[in-house]
């Protein structure tokens, strides 16, 4: 049984790193889950578009299958000059086979408001009308452990790679009462700046953006349909289609299908008024070697917290 596992776990391995060293169809970042909750950590812009200071940290990867996919993050993000700049900073860790990935990044963001007059939940605790720019500049610390595997005669695996990369990226915002749109990339350098020139490593492009449904009849709910798409060179475009019903800051419930990997499932709760816990569960489907994952993502808000006026 042992040896099985270990096979098993060489075999992913190696599959991920030709993944990675040939950029073919890999995955080099992790995909958020969480973005719904927390999309400061994809896009800069969001920072202190909430009224008061908010803290997130998510862990995602929980899998009985040895070298899947497993990614732990650390934000925090609050307004300022009356919520017109927005500062924040995060920290994010990701896993996968024998590659570790290590970013640490400040952001920055400027907002211009506007209002459509439209209905809107009483309850709700955004700034409705916003178009906001956001940037970061921070460091990524990236490993790929090669000699683990193994594999020798293969010039691609005759060393490990332990990269130092700066980091700059960029983001955009347009939230609505009723929609929003935003797209962002976390380096916009890339790897030119790496300190290891045997490094081929791509920087996503998000794209995402979601509508909420509203009706006065029904004050205490939400229904919120959302997209997100990540572009990545040398890796299939890849879709997360999600929708969750909100009642009043108290729960959620949703679920979602991500391309060719997963279905995704979800539930919420908000606990006393500045608190709230995000379970997500993640069933691969038949052709996906990474197995089932699931996590967590707990917040903190400052002040009144998520709690309806």
């Amino acid at each position: 049984m042992k040896l099985n596992k270990k096979i098993g776990t060489l075999a992913l391995g190696v599959l991920l790193s030709l993944f990675v060293n040939n950029s073919v169809f890999g995955q080099q970042t992790a995909a958020f889950p969480e973005y719904n909750y927390n999309p400061f950590i994809i896009n800069s812009a969001y920072a202190g578009l909430l009224p008061t200071t908010e803290a997130t940290a998510t862990n995602t990867g929980f899998s009985s299958f040895e070298g899947s996919p497993k990614n732990f993050s650390l934000s925090f993000h609050t307004p300022m000059n009356r919520g017109k700049v927005g500062l924040g900073a995060g920290f994010i860790r990701d896993e996968i086979g024998v590659t570790t990935s290590t970013s640490a990044f400040a952001a920055y963001s400027y907002k211009i408001f506007f209002d459509f007059k439209d209905d809107r939940p009483y309850w709700q605790i955004y700034q409705p009308g916003t178009l906001s720019f956001g940037i970061t500049a921070g460091v990524q610390q990236y490993q790929d452990n090669l000699l683990d595997l193994g594999i020798m005669d293969d010039p691609n695996f005759s060393q490990n790679i332990n990269a130092t990369i700066p980091t700059i990226g960029v983001g955009f915002l347009f939230n609505h009462a009723r929609f929003y749109a935003g797209i962002s990339t976390p380096n916009i350098l890339g790897d030119r700046l790496a300190t290891d020139d045997n490094l081929e490593l791509e920087s996503p492009l998000y794209g995402y953006f979601g509508y909420r449904f509203y009706n006065n009849r029904f004050e205490d709910f939400m229904l919120k349909p959302s997209v997100l798409i990540k572009s990545e060179k040398g890796a299939p475009l890849q879709v997360d289609a999600n929708v969750s019903l909100s009642y009043r800051n108290k729960f959620e419930l949703g679920g979602g299908y991500r391309t060719s990997s997963s279905v995704n499932l979800l539930a919420g709760v908000y606990l006393i008024k500045n608190f709230r816990l995000i379970y997500h569960y993640n069933m691969a489907l038949k052709d996906s070697p990474l197995g089932d994952t699931h996590g967590i993502m707990l917040s903190y808000r400052f002040g009144k917290g998520y709690a309806a006026d």
